[in-house]
């Protein structure tokens, strides 16, 4: 990554801000509750959108010489090499920012991974990771800024996803993003971390042109997506109950597994090991021809499994085990991952197929999300692309997983379309209740995707609810 200072003016100046946010609507939103006038339906793109579609500043009539007409495309790229960016991650178990050029050019990053208390509490605890992100966030972006040679006069907008995930998580990435804009004066973009997987791919394949497919998976989405434009989403298929990563996680602390390493790279290691035919688990909702996913009935076959060679799944350790026992858990673990895989598959063949009849032109299927770091998963499903005549897009590992470059990218791509928040007020109490947004749809969903599997999921759900001991 490049190191320098910038000393030249920022493109997106002090006035011609100024003037941009004076042609906004009275009612645009900000990231915190009390803004005035009511929130209006998104107008030009889809239920993801924070704020109406604005002008892009190249619309805007130059006013004594603040904004000039510039429409050549050598123009255009020196105002987007001028564009530089912060991006915050806080919405789980990593606190994570980046600060990346409008170009494309990733100036730094830097990640705090949380692992130990994963290893230590068996999975996430919202509250022990939100004092974990409060802990290190300063650190972490001055960290960020130092290893760009920047400070925070030097940056154009920052970036901070505000869902889906853990509101406690989320709070902290945004009120140090708050801070920050409010201090220096800098537009503020709030961003969706689903999006922000999909979108880190057109930072990585510079070709990557709309409309395309997603596949999105990690340990708490599953979700397929075609991507028709910026912020113009169709969801096609989504996780009726668990993420296959929830399901990689649990199934690796039942085979004793060590966790620090993460349990899907834990998982994958094992299973290398085993015979993945020599356990006939079932492949989830084959009769359900939809594109929706689910994984707490292969969690329950794998458990069965383990079970039933009367293996304790509570402090049983592999490094303790026999040689035998050890080649059974990688039996498991190769089983359970060609099984969880081949659900993957089958309903990205559909997703393929519904995607060619909305959008024909559509040419790569893009698979991102920390499960997308898997190397059994990108081969199975490069197959799959490439019998359809696809192609396959995946970012490289270390931007699968949870990272602040596909926040501040994603950042870029509606800055440059004029979506953003004027800068927040410098004095703001820090009891404020800020807009954020741990259950967060992206885009429309496809008639096709309501399937009977998540309609009677629903119903049980709201029956359980109405007899509960609690309800009124």
């Amino acid at each position: 990554m490049a190191s320098s200072t910038l000393t030249s003016p920022l493109w997106l100046s002090r006035s011609a801000f100024l003037l941009k946010t004076s042609l906004l609507p009275s009612g645009t939103r900000a990231l915190t509750r009390g803004f005035t006038g009511p929130r209006q339906p998104p107008t030009s793109f889809s239920p993801l959108s924070l704020k109406p579609s604005f002008k892009h500043l190249s619309a805007i009539p130059s006013a004594s010489g603040i904004l000039a007409q510039k429409s050549s495309d050598l123009e255009r790229s020196f105002a987007r090499e001028d564009v530089v960016i912060l991006g915050i991650e806080t919405s789980c178990d990593d606190t994570a920012a980046a600060v990346v050029r409008g170009n494309g050019e990733i100036l730094s990053q830097v990640v705090s991974s949380q692992a130990d208390l994963l290893s230590r509490y068996g999975g996430v605890a919202p509250k022990m990771a939100e004092e974990a992100h409060s802990l290190v966030i300063d650190q972490v972006v001055q960290q960020t800024l130092d290893n760009a040679n920047l400070t925070e006069k030097n940056l154009s907008a920052v970036a901070v996803t505000i869902g889906p995930g853990l509101s406690l998580c989320l709070r902290v990435g945004v009120c140090k993003a708050r801070r920050i804009a409010g201090n220096f004066s800098l537009p503020i973009i709030g961003i969706h971390h689903m999006e922000a997987h999909a979108l880190v791919a057109r930072l990585v394949e510079k070709d990557l042109q709309f409309p395309f497919l997603a596949l999105l998976i990690s340990g708490g989405h599953n979700l397929l997506i075609l991507a028709h434009g910026l912020g113009h989403y169709v969801q096609l298929g989504t996780t009726i109950d668990d993420a296959i990563g929830e399901a990689y996680d649990k199934t690796a602390r039942w085979l004793g597994l060590d966790m620090r390493k993460g349990g899907g790279p834990a998982l994958e290691e094992l299973a290398r090991e085993g015979d993945a035919n020599s356990i006939k688990f079932s492949i989830p909702m084959r009769q359900h021809k939809d594109c929706n996913f689910s994984y707490a009935g292969l969690k329950t076959q794998v458990r069965m499994a383990i079970e039933s060679k009367i293996l304790s799944i509570e402090n049983n350790s592999i490094s303790s085990t026999s040689s035998q026992e050890r080649r059974f858990r990688a039996d498991i673990a190769a089983s359970f991952q060609r099984v969880a895989v081949l659900h993957l598959e089958e309903r990205c063949e559909r997703a393929i197929e519904w995607a060619m009849k909305i959008e024909p032109s559509v040419k790569c299927l893009v698979v991102s999300g920390g499960v997308a770091s898997n190397q059994y998963v990108r081969t199975r499903l490069n197959h799959v692309v490439e019998k359809n005549g696809l192609q396959l897009v995946c970012p490289p590992p270390s931007l699968c997983t949870d990272n602040g470059v596909m926040v501040a990218w994603t950042g870029i791509e509606h800055f440059l379309c004029g979506r953003f928040d004027p800068p927040p007020r410098a004095d703001e109490p820090e009891d404020s209740m800020f807009d954020l947004r741990p259950r967060w749809p992206l885009g429309e969903e496809h008639s096709q995707g309501k399937s009977e599997a998540r309609s009677l999921k629903r119903a049980r759900a709201e029956l359980m609810r109405q007899f509960s001991p609690s309800s009124p």
